[in-house]
């Protein structure tokens, strides 16, 4: 069944185009993930479908035998209303029959409550109240009598997609749905929208989520939309084919316009009346936009450099009721380039220890001492107040113009702007303008201008887009101090780090490996005990970055394998910067000796990782 098709659909805000001339069709069962720069026009492209905001031009039509409900990022309910009746607030018959049976509870009007249970079994109204209850408590929420007035924001946010998992419907439309949800909850999403019968159209960051759910992907991409068939790891291979040819058809037009221009230039003849369509020509291919995509940008670490002594942690435990506290016996000592994630279920207190790390919050048993040489970097959830009326260049130069990292090389805030994914013109934007993604690309830009050499990374990835979290997980392998990321993103923990720190109901543990390492352990002692047959879940890496089976390689040396072709780009651009900095200490020979020291244990680990990797590479013959 053809639920929806949009045609030719234009969406403008004053002078900016979002999108122009998208055309596609959402079948019955499909599921579709939306991807594209914040800013692209996600968000509204879903309205438009939804019916929530008007287009510009062209077309779109509903099957008006089909349900659509559409799940924003900040879902509104009636102040005053319980959890159970915001959940089961719908225009549906049966829904209308459990909010009059919740009401007449309330009131306690036990003659209504009668006549009222007396219709629900003729209605089988019980069936989808026991089944909002179930979602309720898959995502966490157990207090069903809970006013919404006294949730969190992310409560709020579980408790509406708990509203769009039990409403029927031909098209549910999901907008960052997996933000505020930990790694568990994910998964259970993932299965239950995989075996939805429903068509899904989503925006998410979470390339794993998509990976697992979609089988299309739309991409908007400067003002125009894309469709590819398959996953997101087939999305990848297709996009990357698509830019491919746009780029030789590029190279052609550029050398046609080198062609054009030497002829226009060639005098008297050029301009002769009769050569009138050839001049039209050249000006119309040079009023083409190019469009480039994102392309390969060099990356530049800013920080600063770090001493010995970065921080201790002795011992250390911390709870708001030292009685109970949120962790405890807390004990690490952070070394040069550490990448440490810190993981586990929504309260259990990740922000709270980055705080208590930063010297935000005093520890409430042992100590935690910051070297003299440390600069913290907080990117906390919150973003700051911004000057709505100040433009994006003035408020990243706002301490300076340049900043000359620990290697000598001085970086202008322009070109870290771009970088970032913002154009010339977007630096000159006002920030009023700027979506919430793309504030919160600005907020992280501003505070690596200030040159920290410890970054505390608190969900960065929640409202960012796939290619700037590509752009900061590159920007990472280049960093050259410390990082500790509070994250739900299972991607960008296996992208960015090599161990993690685990909190579970008070107590606190250190993992050795990544984030799918971690799962596929912790899962496979789960049935061990359970006495079953362990089998990991499905977010396998090879599913974004396809590769061929490794006929003379086990699984676990395919992942060894894995993991040092992503380390030793990281470890090489390491060394890079150290003979930077070498030669551009000079005479002092105090920092040239600390240098040279770390620049041999620098080579060590690739010379190390070189070798292991040929021998990895011989065993696949």
């Amino acid at each position: 069944m053809n639920i929806l098709t949009v045609e030719h659909v234009k969406k403008s805000y004053g002078l900016r185009v979002l999108f122009d001339d998208v055309t596609f069709a959402i079948d019955g069962g499909q599921k579709l993930g939306l991807i594209g720069l914040n800013g692209a026009g996600k968000t509204t492209l879903l309205k438009i479908i939804a019916g929530l905001t008007d287009t510009d031009s062209g077309d779109i039509w509903r099957n008006p035998k089909a349900r659509i409900h559409y799940l924003p990022q900040e879902p509104q309910f009636v102040a005053g209303h319980t959890v159970l009746e915001s959940v089961l607030d719908g225009d549906l018959p049966v829904m209308k029959l459990l909010q009059r049976y919740e009401e007449a509870v309330q009131r306690d009007d036990d003659a209504a409550v009668v006549a009222l249970s007396a219709e629900m079994d003729e209605q089988q109204a019980w069936e989808l109240e026991a089944h909002a209850k179930i979602i309720l408590s898959k995502l966490g929420i157990s207090n069903f009598s809970q006013s919404v007035d006294e949730l969190s924001g992310g409560q709020r946010k579980r408790l509406g997609l708990a509203r769009a998992l039990i409403m029927p419907c031909d098209l549910l439309i999901m907008d960052e749905p997996t933000n505020h949800l930990d790694d568990k909850t994910i998964l259970w999403l993932e299965e239950y929208l995989r075996d939805s019968k429903a068509a899904i159209l989503l925006s998410t960051h979470d390339r794993y989520f998509l990976d697992c759910v979609a089988d299309s992907m739309i991409e908007l991409d400067r003002g125009h939309v894309y469709t590819y068939v398959g996953n997101y790891g087939q999305y990848l291979e297709q996009r990357q084919a698509r830019l491919e040819r746009e780029e030789a058809s590029e190279a052609k037009r550029r050398n046609l316009i080198r062609r054009e221009k030497a002829w226009i230039q060639r005098g008297a003849q050029a301009r002769s009346t009769k050569q009138k369509a050839r001049k039209e020509r050249y000006e119309q291919l040079c009023a083409i936009e190019a469009g480039k995509p994102i392309g390969e940008v060099e990356m530049f670490d800013t920080s600063v450099r770090l001493g010995k002594t970065i921080i201790d942690i002795d011992d250390m435990a911390f709870g708001y009721d030292p009685a109970r506290p949120l962790f405890q016996h807390v004990t690490y000592h952070v070394v040069k380039h550490d990448r440490i994630g810190i993981i586990g279920e929504n309260g259990v207190g990740k922000s709270t220890l980055l705080k208590v790390l930063a010297g935000q919050l005093a520890p409430t048993a042992g100590t935690v001492t910051i070297g003299q040489t440390v600069r913290f970097g907080f990117f906390t959830q919150q973003l700051p107040q911004f000057d709505e009326g100040m433009r994006v260049i003035d408020y990243v130069q706002e301490h300076g113009h340049f900043v000359t990292n620990q290697f000598g090389q001085r970086i202008s805030a322009t070109r870290l702007l771009d970088q970032f994914l913002f154009t010339e013109e977007m630096q000159y934007t006002y920030i009023a303008k700027l979506s919430g993604g793309e504030r919160r690309r600005l907020y992280l830009l501003r505070l690596l201008m200030d040159q920290p050499n410890v970054l505390l990374l608190d969900e960065p990835t929640n409202d960012l887009d796939i290619p700037t979290l590509t752009v900061l997980e590159r920007y990472l392998d280049t960093f050259q101090g410390v990082v500790l990321v509070v994250s739900h993103d299972r991607y960008f923990l296996d992208r960015v780090v090599d161990k993690l720190f685990t909190l579970e109901k008070g107590t606190w543990d250190r993992f050795y490996g990544d984030y799918s390492e971690y799962l596929e352990e912790k899962y496979s002692h789960h049935q061990e005990k359970k006495g079953e047959k362990a089998t990991a879940p499905s977010i396998t890496k090879t599913n974004i970055t396809p590769a061929k089976t490794k006929a003379g390689l086990t699984s676990r040396q395919e992942e060894e394998l894995r993991r040092i072709t992503e380390e030793l780009p990281r470890y090489e651009a390491m060394l890079k910067g150290l003979n930077a900095a070498i030669a551009a200490a000079g005479s002092n020979y105090e920092e040239v000796e600390s240098l040279l020291s770390e620049q041999k244990e620098t080579q060590e680990k690739v010379d190390a990782l070189t070798e292991r990797w040929c021998e990895l590479e011989d065993l696949k013959a």
